[in-house]
């Protein structure tokens, strides 16, 4: 894979990367003068991140949503562009390929013999791309940040869906600006990931692992006992969700901050979300919208019993453990960005702290501006008929009416 240099092949410090950074931090915290001088060298304009590759990109991954018509001419003239104009190698995944109206499109055969193919689950492609492209909606940066497990290329969005919160790019001048990223004419913002680890008790049922992948794209190795327990973990980029399913009961789960009990949550469940998740179904269980630049990991509950649970801010670094608590009535559910959905019960964990693997977004502009768009477009982030202002005659009589009670 092509190193691109000045971005995510070089972790920003944290403590679930370097363990020795809090403490260095604390040094440099307690000393004034290092505190202001480092302050001044290390914070950083989040618009100036800059896409810089070390070599030009030689081979792209095409995701595009499956199943919609609208997006096949556009997918194939951004192919015939990659393959013709650009000399790269084109990756798809199979069941793309097996659209009927790919299948009998003759003009299109000369390209469709050159894509490399893979299958979801069963291939591993992680070390052969250098380039994402995304032809949809958000779900297909979901999808694309699902199949790399460790370092994510970096990723260019096209808004071809309903939303579109993180595909930033029209698709009209789509050969311009593929040209400008290859080239590295372009901002990134660096999308923290969220690293789970669920741990269940042995229940005497073996996992189906096809080919020595797992289910989630991790080698079968990864697939480890700790105590007899079956461990998988899962690279997120907005939420994991635990909810009580299709249980009438409360949901009662025990949520642990760096192996401390925090609170137990009885609801209908718990949201816990990156900056990117803040505004997804975060934000639609009333959590604050956080920028993506901003180290956090938020803990949102999902219709509380309790009128004073309100959603918080913890910092990124921190490792938060989620239980069923030992009364809890039933068990709860638990999905990892809207997939692999799957059921918790006594004695199983998950683990969550952010991942040292963010993902990699080209931004439009820059990652301030391109946020600010997309609360405005997608969202109406504040929108509000402006308040009129006064007549000049209602003014100049309201100044009379102070100058009068002033005088009296």
């Amino acid at each position: 894979m092509t190193e691109m240099l000045g971005t995510q092949h070089h972790p920003p410090p944290s403590s679930a990367c370097d363990p020795g950074w809090q403490r260095r931090r604390q040094r440099v915290m307690s000393d004034p003068l290092l505190c202001r001088n480092a302050w001044r060298g290390h914070i950083q304009d989040p618009a100036s991140q800059r896409l810089t590759w070390n070599k030009s990109p030689k081979s792209v991954l095409v995701i595009k949503k499956i199943r919609d018509a609208s997006l096949l001419q556009p997918f194939k003239e951004l192919c015939a562009y990659l393959m013709e104009e650009n000399n790269m190698v084109v990756y798809v995944e199979k069941k793309v390929l097996e659209d009927p109206a790919l299948l009998s499109d003759d003009h299109f055969g000369p390209v469709k013999r050159k894509f490399c193919t893979f299958r979801e689950d069963y291939d591993d492609i992680s070390n052969q791309i250098d380039l994402i492209i995304c032809l949809g909606g958000d779900g297909t940066l979901l999808y694309a940040s699902s199949l790399f497990q460790g370092s994510v290329p970096p990723v260019m969005a096209f808004h071809l869906g309903s939303l579109g919160f993180l595909t930033p790019f029209n698709f009209e001048n789509f050969q311009s600006q593929v040209t400008q990223v290859i080239q590295g004419n372009a901002a990134v913002v660096l999308r923290s990931r969220l690293k789970v680890r669920v741990v269940k008790e042995p229940r005497g049922k073996k996992v189906a692992v096809p080919n020595g992948i797992s289910e989630n794209g991790l080698l079968a190795a990864s697939l480890d006992m700790e105590v007899g327990k079956q461990a998988v973990q899962y690279q997120v980029l907005n939420e994991v969700v635990i909810d009580r399913g299709p249980s009438s009961y409360l949901s009662n789960v025990d949520v642990y901050l760096d192996g401390h009990l925090i609170t137990t949550v009885q609801g209908d469940g718990v949201i816990v979300s990156t900056p990117t998740g803040s505004t997804a179904y975060a934000a639609a269980a009333g959590a604050s919208m956080i920028h993506p630049n901003v180290p956090a990991i938020m803990v949102t509950p999902i219709c509380p019993h309790s009128l004073s649970f309100r959603p918080i801010v913890v910092p990124a670094g921190v490792e938060l453990k989620i239980m069923l608590s030992p009364e809890a009535r039933n068990t709860a559910w638990v999905s990892f960005d809207g997939r692999k959905r799957q059921e918790i019960r006594h004695g199983d964990s998950i683990s969550i702290t952010t991942s040292c693997y963010p993902l990699p977004s080209i931004c439009v502009r820059d990652p301030v501006s391109d946020w600010f768009e997309s609360l405005a477009q997608c969202l109406h982030w504040n929108v509000r008929k402006k308040q009129a202002h006064f007549p000049e005659d209602e003014e100049d009589a309201d100044e009379e009416g102070g100058e009068e009670r002033a005088g009296s």
